[in-house]
């Protein structure tokens, strides 16, 4: 049986790529056409070309180089003129004016501080000298950092074990310490509750937290029925047992870290 012989492929592109070339050179005579037509308006263009220029640095009248006649392409003869360049331009001056800006904010800060450790260690001086009057060395401990003066009263003066109520022959103490706190009383005045690590949990305290609280709440409330002090300006707070003064492991250690702190905040602290 004879074999079919194949079709011989007519020479030439297939006719689909005539119309889609004669189609493609329609279009791009319209886009020509339609950019022939249209006008660049010279002053936006300017403004464009001002605004590239500041700020990302574009060289002037077309310069491709730092230093005249240098091109970019001659690399290492360009860095040659690179500081000239950045001085030329204000950058530097603009980096040190910058530097010096943050000096003299940190010069600011540092004075700030030493101002404010200043009144602190002045108010701390008077405070010990009213203390040292009241003869209440033995029961209070002074400290003072840039903020405050802070006056540390030992727990075991003032609460019974596992309570919250001033005792008794603790209040003569507390009356001395009332009339020292009056003196500051356009101050902002915090008393914190401290208490040790050894867990409680009773009908009334659920634990360090709240015994701390209901501490700092009774110095509160003696303050405020007992002295002129106005209660806007006195805070308290329970810190529970997280911020210890000495080691829990001895009952002396547990006894300094069941107490009250009574800060007074200085005139320059911002309280």
């Amino acid at each position: 049986m004879a074999k079919r012989k194949e079709d011989t492929p007519k020479p030439g592109a297939p006719a689909w790529q005539t119309t889609f070339g004669d189609l493609m050179n329609l279009l791009l005579c319209f886009f020509v056409l339609l950019f022939s037509m249209s006008t660049v308006d010279a002053q936006k263009f300017q403004m464009i070309a001002a605004s590239f220029s500041d700020t990302f640095s574009i060289f002037s009248a077309g310069a491709s180089a730092i230093g005249d006649g240098v091109l970019i392409s001659n690399g290492v003869s360009q860095l040659n003129e690179l500081d000239q360049y950045i001085n030329s331009t204000g950058k530097t001056a603009e980096s040190e004016s910058k530097v010096n800006e943050l000096d003299e904010v940190d010069e600011l800060a540092q004075e700030m501080e030493k101002a404010k450790l200043a009144a602190s260690e002045e108010l701390a001086e008077k405070v010990q000298e009213s203390v040292t009057e009241k003869s209440l060395d033995k029961d209070i401990d002074i400290t003072f950092t840039s903020q405050y003066v802070q006056l540390t009263l030992k727990g075991s003066i003032l609460f019974d074990s596992g309570k919250a109520e001033l005792r008794e022959d603790a209040l003569p103490i507390i009356s001395k310490v009332a009339v020292i706190l009056e003196r500051y009383a356009q101050s902002t005045i915090e008393i914190e509750g401290h208490t040790d690590n050894v867990p409680i949990h009773n009908a009334r305290f659920e634990s360090n937290d709240v015994l701390s609280s209901y501490r700092a709440l009774a110095m509160f409330n003696y303050l405020v029925e007992n002295t002129t002090l106005d209660p806007a300006m006195l805070k308290h707070s329970g810190r529970g047992e997280y911020i210890p003064v000495a080691d829990n492991s001895t009952p002396e250690g547990r006894a300094k870290n069941r107490r009250i702190e009574i800060k007074i905040y200085n005139t320059l602290s911002g309280e």
